[in-house]
């Protein structure tokens, strides 16, 4: 696994992450009014939470992307 993710990224997949998990329990909107809506907020806020975390996306892998600055 080659890491592929810069700090500008990663941060904001942190921030995007967070927000999906905890608006996706916030009564008053439509998230959490479907079941469907809430638990794919949250699996895709895990998602960018983990792939942050581990910094690695496997679709930017697999399109040959990577937004890490590559030090000569």
């Amino acid at each position: 696994m080659r890491i592929n993710l810069g700090s500008a990224d990663r941060i904001a997949r942190i921030i995007l992450g967070l927000l999906l998990v905890v608006l996706a329990f916030v009564p008053a909107l439509p998230l959490a009014a479907s079941p469907i809506l809430q638990w794919g907020a949250v699996i895709i806020g895990a998602v960018l939470i983990v792939t942050a975390l581990v910094r690695f996306c496997p679709l930017y892998a697999l399109f040959g992307l990577s937004t890490r600055k590559v030090s000569h």
